[in-house]
Order: C-alpha cells, then structure tokens, then sequence
C-alpha cells in the first residue's frame, strides 16, 4: 500500500459480528452523506461476504436498518458478471435477494449493470448511466460516497483480476475486463474510480483470505499480482472491516484483539 494512504483495521470475533458493524458502518456514513448532500451515492461488491451484511441492513429489528437514509440512496455496483440478472451468479441477484426485496429503496433508484448484455455494450451502458446520474461532463470521474469492496484469495477486487487488462486501465468509468482465471467476461469499475470515492471500505471474512490480505498490505507494491494494492483513496483513508480469520496474519494487531474478545482498531501509515 502506498504510505501516503492511513489504514484502519476494525477486527471481529466472527462473521456474524462483522457483518453488523459493516451494516451499521454504512448505514451511518450514508446518513452523514445524505444529511449534507441531500442523496447519497452507494456502490456495492457482490460474493458471498456481503451477503450478511446487506441482510444486517434490511433487517427492520436491526440497528443499521433504522439509521440508513432509505429514501436518499441511489444504489451501484460496483462489477458484475456477464450473466442474466436473475440467476445464482448474479451479484444484482445476490444483492436483491438479500436487500432489495426488503429494504425501502426505490427501484428507479437502482442502478444495475446489464450483465445480460455483451460486454462492451454492458460496460458503455453502464459508463453512460453512472455518468447521468452523478451529472458529470465527458471525461470526469465519478465521485461514489461510499464503495464498498471485497477481495479475493488470489488478491482481486472489483472485477480487477491479477495479470488481466483491467490492472492497467485508468481510463473510463466502467470497462468489460476478460478473465483468463474464470475464462468469463466481467464488468467492473475502473480502479481511479475506487480512488476517488469520499469512503472506500473493504469487507473480508475467512482463512481462505489471510494470506492474501496479508500480502496486499505488507509486501512489495505489484498490482499486477495483487491489484488490491490499487486501492489507494484520494482521501487518504482506508477502512478494513475484517473478522479474526481473516486477519490472522497481519502484523502488530493490537494486544487486546484477541479471540473472543469483541472488535477492536489498528491505525497506522503503511
């Protein structure tokens, strides 16, 4: 990671406890957005770590459910896969299950990428989209209030795999980025995007991450290995919502932050 850039760790017991703060954690920045602004403009990852947290949110007995703006959001996404919008694989599908069907938000308040489409067409449509409803001119880059990212074990985000043409790419605001690994076409937003957003946070869970969230914040900068390292805000901050598995390899956590003992904070220049 870059060392101009402050890293925040928030570390949990469990996925459960994770998924509540990460609920609440959004529910609360999109009502100080929303308070200033007026509206608040959400994108969000799919795979399986958000999945509790979007249901966290919707949860009408949970605590997030009664902080978040309902009527101000205007939801994104951040990448999708080149699928029909109502099968498994579909983060649209993921998240309306888990969300959408619940939660108080509009639907012509929803913007989704038309994976069903081929993907140049998906990403130019998606590009135009997200271009109109933030009101930009030709050429400027989008400013989320809040992207919410996951990561994988091989050290991807977004739609942003090692070694493919995405790594590269600052241009545009969303492009279609081929994936050997997956031998599939995505979707994703452009990495300066990610940068630009106001709040940039990360959500991961499980063992099967540790070693690469390890590497991504403590080895040699090499996004074409790891793009997750080109998670670099413009505002300086990065959020890690992580549960005690996931973290398990990193450096000096706290002394307190132990199994079982609740959450708990490390901030630091890396």
């Amino acid at each position: 990671m870059d060392k101009h850039v402050s890293i925040e760790y928030r570390v949990h017991p469990n996925h459960e406890e994770l998924a509540k703060d990460a609920a609440i954690h959004m529910a609360r920045t999109a009502r100080r957005c929303a308070k200033a602004k007026g509206r608040v403009f959400i994108a969000v990852s799919g795979g399986g770590t958000p999945r509790e947290m979007f249901a966290q949110l919707a949860d009408p007995e949970g605590e997030a459910f009664g902080i978040m703006p309902w009527s101000k959001v205007r939801l994104f996404f951040v990448d999708e896969r080149l699928v029909p919008p109502d099968v498994p694989d579909s983060n649209y599908n993921m998240v309306r299950e888990t969300l959408l069907s619940r939660a108080p938000i509009a639907p012509e308040y929803v913007f989704r990428i038309k994976g069903e489409h081929v993907p140049r067409i998906a990403a130019f449509t998606y590009s135009n989209i997200v271009r109109n409803r933030l009101g930009l001119r030709r050429g400027e880059i989008p400013s989320f209030d809040i992207v919410q990212l996951g990561m994988g074990d091989d050290g991807h985000t977004a739609s942003i795999f090692p070694h493919t043409a995405a790594v590269s790419k600052q241009a545009g605001i969303a492009i279609a980025n081929y994936v050997p690994q997956k031998d599939a076409w995505r979707v994703t937003l452009t990495y300066p995007v990610i940068n630009n957003a106001a709040e940039v946070f990360f959500l991961i869970s499980g063992k099967a991450k540790a070693e690469a969230l390890r590497s991504v914040l403590h080895d040699q900068y090499d996004p074409v290995r790891l793009p997750a390292q080109l998670v670099r805000p413009q505002n300086g901050r990065l959020l890690f919502l992580l549960d005690q598995d996931a973290a398990e390899l990193l450096p000096e956590l706290p002394p307190e932050q132990e199994k079982g003992t609740g959450s708990a904070s490390e901030r630091g220049k890396l």
